[in-house]
């Protein structure tokens, strides 16, 4: 197998206070920033670096690890070291919908509908979030959300027909659902309460959102309210190595 050329000689120096596996972290995040290696390619094995670099497998590995816990890199078990995806972080913000965060991330928003019916409040379990009779009508709309093309998470919409008549009928299908609430029916969320859990993906889930065994998904609960009161309950299963949740904390 030939080896890729080495960096330049200058990049690493001896003699700098700084120490080797930091000057071959700095290196390869360059490398990852200026595309060298896409989102989700393979990075040189480990010998391989090391000979690029002309340093030991101790301050390789210490490089690389510091990339994996800064989130640039990610390891497969017997498969490698690949370059993460983009991650979509969740903070302090406007409330919005996630075709909107993607936007304003530069990634373009898809949305693959899984299934959709009409049910009842009490058959979905959310006559207590919606305030709802359980004999009350609800449309579910199950979809794959999905970020420049990517697997990002699995979403589920419950809607009151009373508040959405004719909505079953509407195309879904890579469409900003609050942007079809507006627009249609003219309802614009004023506030939302969002619960986040950590744990792990079903079968399914990890077969739909192509994700590795082991790492572990957050699942979402948004409860929407408009002036009215809750028009929509969402439940989401969200890829953990592609989406995270920043919080800023201040002392009042």
């Amino acid at each position: 197998m030939a080896i890729e050329p080495p960096p330049e000689p200058s990049l690493l120096d001896e003699s700098s206070l700084v120490p080797l596996y930091r000057q071959v972290e700095m290196d390869l995040n360059r490398r990852i920033k200026a595309g060298e290696w896409p989102p989700g390619a393979k990075i040189p094995s480990e010998p391989v670096l090391c000979a690029q670099y002309s340093v030991s497998r101790v301050t390789m590995r210490e490089a690389v690890t510091r990339l994996v816990q800064h989130g640039l890199l990610r390891k497969e078990q017997g498969r490698g070291t690949f370059v993460r995806e983009p991650q979509l972080v969740a903070e302090a913000r406007r409330l919005t919908s996630l075709s909107e965060e993607l936007g304003v991330l530069g990634l373009q928003s898809g949305a693959s509908v899984l299934s959709s019916r009409i049910t009842t409040a009490g058959e979905t379990e959310t006559s207590g979030q919606l305030r709802l009779l359980d004999t009350a009508g609800v449309f579910e709309l199950r979809r794959l959300r999905t970020a420049s093309g990517a697997p990002l998470g699995i979403q589920t919409a419950i809607l009151p027909l009373n508040r959405f008549p004719g909505i079953e009928s509407v195309d879904l299908e890579d469409h900003s659902l609050y942007a079809i609430l507006r627009e249609r029916y003219g309802v614009v969320a004023q506030q939302a309460f969002e619960t986040f859990t950590v744990g792990m993906a079903t079968s399914e889930e990890r077969g739909l959102l192509e994700l590795p065994r082991g790492i572990p998904v957050f699942h979402v609960k948004r409860l929407s309210y408009d002036a009215e009161g809750p028009f929509e309950f969402v439940t989401s299963v969200m890829r953990g190595d592609r989406y995270q949740v920043r919080l800023h904390l201040h002392h009042t």
